[in-house]
């Protein structure tokens, strides 16, 4: 068995439709700086740590590799998805995809989720993945085999605790929630 958190990143200083890689926010600097304390309590000091290439992922990320003293693998599975659309647009396809269910969605949708699926097999060691809100969503509707494309509404900074084990994925527990819209 193999033990993973899923962290989604820290509050972005901009919102998908305004920035294609934005950073943390100060108050997304603050959850990244909280999700690794909450870390550092349950993780192993030789834990592997893996992220998503976009800035507000390894700037989620930082706080814990330097507790730590370890290095940040870059993995483009973790990922957010990729909208089809020009940026101006992305916050309504988005809100789209969200309404929707996985058998509605294109060849490459799905094999952006058989990439992150296949990668969390792949893992053979304890590893805290800083990933994104609909990537955490794949993982968890993969788990349920569910076909609506959102399951749970991951906070930011929050921490999912998931075990791998005879090539399944089971989520143990969920973290913490929002209250707000994803923006």
């Amino acid at each position: 068995m193999t033990t993973i958190w899923l962290v989604r990143h820290g509050e972005a200083s901009a919102s998908w439709g305004e920035h294609s890689d934005p950073g943390l926010s100060e108050k997304g600097v603050l959850e990244a700086q909280a999700a690794a304390t909450q870390l550092l309590s349950v993780v192993p000091r030789d834990v592997a740590l893996v992220s998503s290439p976009k800035a507000r992922a390894q700037e989620t990320a930082a706080p814990l590799a330097a507790h730590l003293n370890r290095d940040v693998v870059i993995n483009p599975a973790f990922q957010e998805i990729q909208a089809p659309v020009p940026l101006k647009d992305r916050q309504v396809w988005l809100q789209g995809f969200m309404r929707q269910t996985w058998t509605e969605q294109s060849e490459s949708l799905w094999r952006w989720r058989e990439g992150i699926v296949g990668a969390l097999l792949g893992l053979s060691e304890p590893t805290v993945i800083f990933t994104h809100f609909l990537v955490i969503n794949t993982v968890v509707a993969h788990s349920r085999k569910a076909s609506k494309t959102v399951q749970c509404w991951p906070d930011n900074g929050s921490v999912h605790h998931l075990e791998l084990a005879h090539g399944a994925i089971k989520v143990v527990r969920l973290g913490q929630q929002m209250t707000s819209v994803v923006n």
